[in-house]
């Protein structure tokens, strides 16, 4: 990916890895059973099916209900990212999280395409913030939590790596 991107424009660059976080995450379920998917190995409430759940809420809060401006009760399943986002029904799968934050980052990707990096929009503690200030904390946020999802898989079954 980065290889990609080298020479591409600033909107190229983040959102290739905003994308390329957004697969590793996933990937990081992929191969899991249900039972692995959904063990607690830390104190927290922090699993690998649970962490992409989590993302979904991000995904959604930031781009529905920030950059879109769509209140919460208007956006489909969790929108918030917030504590409860970590908690999984017992009818939650791997397929069906998985849809889930594909078709959250589908939505994503398709509010951003709208604006320019230097559109802004309000931020309800934030004052306004810049949709390539969005990008950034998204990255981080994702970077943070494929590494959370390394360390859960390492622990599971020994694999590690993007």
């Amino acid at each position: 990916m980065e290889d990609l991107v080298r020479t591409a424009g600033e909107r190229e660059v983040l959102e290739a890895f905003l994308n390329s976080h957004r697969q590793v995450v996933v990937d990081k379920l992929r191969g899991l059973s249900e039972q692995d998917a959904r063990r607690r190995l830390v104190p927290s409430a922090t699993t690998p099916l649970g962490l992409v759940k989590h993302l979904t809420g991000v995904e959604r809060n930031w781009f529905q209900h920030i950059v879109a401006g769509r209140p919460p009760d208007e956006i489909a399943g969790e929108s918030r990212g917030g504590p409860d986002s970590w908690e999984l029904a017992d009818d939650e799968t791997i397929d069906g999280i998985i849809a889930s934050y594909d078709e959250a980052c589908a939505e994503s990707r398709r509010i951003a395409s709208g604006l320019a990096l230097d559109d802004v929009v309000p931020h309800p503690r934030g004052g306004e913030v810049s949709l390539r200030w969005i990008y950034v904390h998204l990255i981080r946020e994702h970077a943070r939590h494929d590494g959370h999802a390394d360390i859960l898989r390492e622990q599971l079954d020994g694999v590690s790596g993007a």
